[in-house]
This record gives C-alpha cells, structure tokens and sequence, in this order.
C-alpha cells in the first residue's frame, strides 16, 4: 500500500495548464476588485481634504470677525485677502498637489445682522469645488467637480 501511494505521488509533474489558467484569472479578479475599491479610498480622501481646508477658512473667518469691528451686512474674506493678512497659510490643492489657484473666487461670505454672524464658504480648486455651504454642513458630499 504505501509502495503504491509513493508511486503515484512520484508521478506527479506539476500543475496542469487549466489550473494555472484558473489562479490567473482568480488573481486578476481579486485584483481588478483592489483598483476599484483603492480608487475610491483615495477619491474620498481629496474630498476630505477639500472639506478640512474650507473648515479651516471658516476658522480664520470667524477670528477675523471678533477682531474686526464688520458693518451689518455682508463681507466677503477672500482666500487672498487671508493670505496677504497672514491670517492663513498658504492651502495646497489635494487634487494638483499645489496652491489653489481660483483665490478670488475663493472665500467666506460673513453675514453680520446685529450680533449674530453666519457664515458660507466657497472653495474652488482645480479639478473639484464646494460653493456657498454653511460649514456646519460641510460634508465631503458638498464637494463637486469644477465644469
């Protein structure tokens, strides 16, 4: 018996070509799984850098606010007022890896009616963009592509 079993596992040459073809195409299954869902990690993440940097110029807006006497009415802080203020430091763009390049169309409104401030922020980079969203509902849903 054991005679017959180490003359059959000595026949044994390797792996027949169907089943090389089957772990190649499981691997190449799983993997086309990894791209997709890598892809939409790293997508995710730039939306949420966007958001972070619109919150962040939300922050500089509201210390810009208490420490400036504003009129009733609206203000509008641009990025590059923050920026030529040294209120802010400069902003990379998560999409290009470099500054935001629409800086005067990017900016906080403020809104003063008597003591009460509101506020909306717009944030324009290359490739995505949150326009006029009040940041407590900043959401990374709230960022679109630039048309």
């Amino acid at each position: 018996m054991l005679n017959l079993l180490k003359k059959q596992l000595k026949n044994e040459k390797g792996l027949t070509l169907i089943e090389l073809l089957v772990v190649v195409v499981i691997l190449g299954i799983i993997a086309a799984i990894a791209v997709v869902s890598v892809g939409g990690i790293l997508d995710n993440s730039k939306k949420d850098a966007h958001v972070a940097n619109a919150q962040q110029m939300v922050n500089v807006a509201k210390m810009y606010a208490s420490s400036t006497a504003l009129k009733d009415g609206d203000t509008d802080l641009k990025l590059t007022e923050m920026y030529s203020k040294d209120l802010l430091d400069t902003m990379i763009d998560p999409d290009t890896k470099a500054k935001y390049t629409a800086e005067d169309t990017s900016l906080v409104k403020i809104t003063k009616a008597g003591s009460k401030y509101t506020y909306t922020v717009t944030l324009i980079g290359r490739d995505k963009k949150i326009t006029a969203i009040a940041p407590e509902e900043l959401d990374r849903d709230d960022v679109s592509e630039v048309e």
